[in-house]
Parts: C-alpha cells; structure tokens; sequence
C-alpha cells in the first residue's frame, strides 16, 4: 500500500495533485461560503467545516469506487448526434443547479437592499448540509477523475485530498467572513458560480473549457475588486476629514 513512500515521482506526484485539489477547490469553497452565510452567525463555521468534511468523504469514496467512476464515462444514449455518458448528465445537473442557485441569490441580496422591510427568509442548518452534499457530488466527480488522470497510487490520491481539504479549512472561515464582510465581494463570488455553473453545463453538453481561462478570469476579476477595495478604503478618510472640516 505504501511502497510508493521511496519514489521520488510519486511525491511529486503528490505535491503536483495536492495543489490541483485545492485549486480545484475554491469553487467549492465559495459556494459553502455563500451558502452558510444564510445561517445564524453561530451555525456558520459548524456548517464551514461540515461541508468540508462532506467533499472530503465524497472525494475518498468516489476514489475507492474508481471503477464506477471511470464508467460514468461510457456514453449511454445520442442525441443529435452527440452522446451523453453518465458524467455528462452530473455534470450539466450540476452545473444547471449551481446557475439556479447562484441567480437565487443574486435576486435574494438585491431584493434585501432595496426593500429592507422584508425580512429574509432564514435558511435552515440541514438544508444548507443537503445543497452542500448535492453540489459537493459534482465537484468531486472531475477531481477524482483528474487525480485518477495523474496518479497511479490510491493512497497517494486519498492522502493529496486529505491534505487539501484541511488546507481549506483553515482558510475557509477568512474567505467566508470577507466575503459576508464585502457585498461586492459576494457578488463577484456568485458572478463566479454562475460562470462554473456555465463551464459544468457547457463539460457536459460535449464543449471543452479549459479550466485555466476560467480561473484566469476569476483571479483577475479578484484582484481588481481588490484594487476598488483597496482604493475606496483610502479615501474614507479623507471625506472624513473634509466633514469634520466643514463641521468646524
């Protein structure tokens, strides 16, 4: 089981697949964090951490059933002359839950900030758990077959999925108070999902996305909302200042 320990490729292999997970995770991440924000403060980091150890076990059990899961790849019926296999269905599923969800939430902040009379609807801790488990499905379909694509052992893939699951947990509750703390911030994350959300319908309708243009744009769009954050904190203090100015 652990003779791979004296290969020097299977270590690389072992960083090189540790890092894809958590890449690949901080969709997953994301949408865990919108997803408990809708509970009581209290419930949130339980649910953080829940939901983690939800894709984890998903992960590890979609590995031990590898058999099953490279069967899913086996198309099952055409359709004008495309053929569908049971991953595609998952995976445009998938991506069709996460498109709705994502624009329910959308509606959800700006319906609260322009009718504040409303009282939202309070999400319950077990149905945030089963949106969770329902999505974490899809994610961790395409992990495990890239991880299949890249490693040879199995205690490799399970270790290189534990490592990354732990890694995000420990940033997951930084990610999930920025994101609550910054609303343009959340409505960039879920700008995010919808463009998943689009990738996994597009994966499973046949049409290819290479997955580095879709983190490209996600990190670039990241990092100039970052800049307007950086730039609009700036300034408060100088209006500010011009107020207390004009008070004087």
């Amino acid at each position: 089981m652990f003779e791979w320990i004296l290969l020097p490729e299977a270590w690389l292999a072992l960083i090189t697949l540790t890092a894809l997970e958590i890449v690949l995770g901080i969709d997953n991440i994301i949408f865990i964090s919108i997803l408990v924000g809708r509970l009581p403060p209290a419930q949130r980091q339980r649910a953080r951490q829940l939901g983690l150890m939800l894709a984890m076990g998903m992960r590890i059990a979609l590995l031990l059933a590898i058999v099953w899961v490279m069967g899913l790849t086996e198309p099952l019926f055409s359709l004008i002359g495309q053929s569908f296999s049971g991953r595609d269905l998952i995976l445009f599923g998938g991506g069709l839950f996460l498109l709705a969800k994502s624009t329910l939430e959308i509606h959800h902040s700006l319906e609260g900030t322009h009718d504040q009379t409303k009282t939202p609807k309070a999400a319950t801790f077990s149905a945030i758990i089963v949106q969770i488990a329902l999505i974490d499905i899809v994610f961790s379909l395409d992990s495990v077959i890239t991880a299949v694509g890249l490693v040879d052992y199995v205690t490799v893939m399970i270790i290189a999925i534990i490592i990354a699951v732990l890694v995000m947990m420990v940033a997951a509750k930084a990610i999930g108070d920025f994101v609550d703390n910054h609303p343009t911030i959340k409505m960039l994350a879920l700008s995010f999902l919808i463009l998943i959300g689009f990738t996994l319908m597009g994966e499973g309708l046949g049409f290819h996305v290479p997955k580095g243009y879709v983190y490209f744009a996600m990190a670039f769009s990241l990092v100039v909302e970052l800049l307007n954050l950086k730039i609009r904190k700036a300034r408060e203090p100088v209006h500010l200042k011009k107020r207390l100015g004009d008070d004087s």
